[in-house]
């Protein structure tokens, strides 16, 4: 029998972190608890965590602040649950790197299969570089293994998380027609109709640091999504 995947907690609520443990544990999982991101870093440096749960209010460093550093120097992929759950705290949480943002309270089936969501996709992907390392398009360049997008002067674009993550999947499947459910599992994992907002505001930063001097590189499909209109070629 394979060894048990284990799920860290991170909320400053005692309540929150023993039902959110109680339920998960009830499934399998080995869940451990942390009340802030202190206490975060040091069990992450302790013990193997497969998943982190992370609550955006916390004493000391915010959930966003830790979600960035996690995304910057570790592997685990990252749920924020928050009762902040505007649409800007949405895009803010997944623009830090988190991989699904759930608002409290929520259903605990529901957390349950967006765990589960996320693990799958998560191993999908754990372990690989992906096949194609460098893509060019009108003279634009984008590094995966780097995380960099350069221009056609040779320029390096800042790009978030957020987008970048977008960029990629537009680059993999050019001249496609992708809705913005495609665009948002492909690039953050299976979300809800109030996400739909998070993905244009991606793609329409994108837009603007996609500077094109033949025309437009990423075209709305009225009623149906967006399309990355240039072709794409390996490095």
């Amino acid at each position: 029998m394979g060894e048990a995947i284990s799920i860290l907690v991170v909320d400053d609520d005692p309540g929150i972190r023993e039902v959110i443990a109680e339920s998960l544990g009830g499934h399998g999982f080995q869940v451990f608890t942390a009340p802030d991101a202190r206490a975060m870093e040091r069990a992450l440096d302790e013990r193997r965590i497969d998943l982190v749960i992370l609550d955006v209010l916390m004493p000391g460093e915010n959930g966003i602040s830790a979600c960035r550093r996690l995304a910057e120097t570790r592997r685990q992929p990252v749920i924020m649950l928050s009762a902040m759950d505007r649409p800007s705290d949405r895009v803010a949480g997944l623009d830090s790197g988190a991989d699904y943002y759930l608002g409290k309270p929520c259903n605990p089936r529901e957390l349950l299969a967006v765990v589960r969501a996320t693990l799958r996709r998560s191993a999908a992907g754990d372990g690989a570089e992906p096949a194609v390392l460098r893509v060019g398009f009108c003279g634009w360049t984008v590094d995966f293994a780097a995380h960099e997008l350069k221009d056609p002067a040779g320029v390096l674009v800042h790009l978030t998380d957020g987008e970048f993550a977008v960029l990629r999947v537009f680059v993999e499947r050019p001249r496609r027609i992708l809705t913005r459910e495609q665009l948002l599992d492909a690039a953050r994992g299976p979300d809800s109709e109030s996400f739909d907002r998070a993905v244009d505001v991606q793609v329409s930063r994108l837009r603007r640091k996609l500077r094109a001097l033949d025309g437009e590189l990423i075209r709305t499909v009225r009623n149906e999504g967006y399309m990355f209109v240039p072709a794409t070629q390996k490095l």
